[in-house]
């Protein structure tokens, strides 16, 4: 009899000197739910890096052509063909991507999410987190928000198109209330 790999193998790395909003063991559950809600395979490994406006600018400008941070960046490295579609998807994300293959025996790695935590901190306090922007809540509940968020854009989920955006959206609220404690 075989045992069935687990859902996803998730290492957290946390930068030195940001403050620990959740554990690392919710850090890993509260991914684990967005990435397998999105259809993963199981036994998938991803990594989530908790760190800082600095990194996330650099990154940010380097990736993405905005010399400003943000406060999560998604680096896929499945085509969005690799997991089911999902309401909203762009039909062509799926045709243009070419398969991908694993080697026997190697779990696929979905990427990396990077969170800044600074970010997490600010919008919170500030009033300026949650979906719409507009909510202040604890900072731990707007990393989650954060994390899940990312965990998505990992597995190709997009808020581009409204149809889609409605449909992240609800699935994060979903997400966040098996979340929340």
């Amino acid at each position: 009899m075989s045992v069935p790999p687990p859902a996803v193998h998730i290492e957290v790395v946390v930068r030195p000197g940001v403050p620990q909003l959740l554990s690392e063991e919710d850090c890993r559950a509260v991914l684990a739910a967005a990435v397998a809600a999105a259809g993963a395979p199981r036994g998938a490994k991803v990594t989530l890096t908790l760190s800082d406006d600095p990194e996330l600018a650099a990154l940010n400008a380097e990736h993405m052509g905005v010399d400003a941070p943000t406060d999560v960046l998604s680096f896929p490295l499945l085509p969005p063909s690799a997991y089911p579609p999902h309401p909203g998807q762009d039909p062509a994300l799926r045709e243009e991507a070419a398969p991908f293959a694993t080697p026997p025996g190697e779990a696929p790695h979905l990427g990396d999410v990077i969170v800044s935590v600074d970010r997490a901190l600010e919008q919170a306090e500030g009033g300026a987190g949650g979906q719409t922007g507009d909510v202040r809540w604890a900072p731990a509940d707007e990393l989650r928000l954060l994390i899940t968020h990312g965990g998505l854009h990992l597995c190709g989920w997009d808020h581009a198109q409204p149809e889609e955006e409605a449909a992240m959206r609800t699935l994060e609220l979903e997400l966040l209330e098996l979340a929340t404690p």
